[in-house]
């Protein structure tokens, strides 16, 4: 494997891993509100009623996760096809 080929890889799996960090903070930060007024904790976000959970909002959470993975499995050829076009 070439430098460009190397580097391209590198990059790929790079954007895909921050695709699935963006993918699970948005998730994770969208489901903590619901799990915050179990806990009683003494927060102002803890005494008010959240809206009822949506799974369509969750839904499109998960879209960026399955993105990236398949991007890393994919990454191989998504590289290939990137080192083509820089050259």
């Amino acid at each position: 494997m070439e430098s460009p080929e190397r580097g391209a890889l590198s990059l790929v799996r790079l954007v895909a891993g921050c695709i699935i960090v963006i993918g699970l903070v948005d998730a994770g930060l969208y489901l903590t509100q619901f799990v915050l007024p179990y806990f009683k904790l003494h927060h102002h976000v803890a005494n008010q009623h959240p809206q009822p959970l949506s799974l369509f909002r969750i839904s499109l959470d998960f879209i960026p996760i399955i993105a990236g993975i398949v991007a890393l499995v994919k990454a191989k050829a998504i590289a290939a096809w990137l080192s083509d076009v820089i050259q």
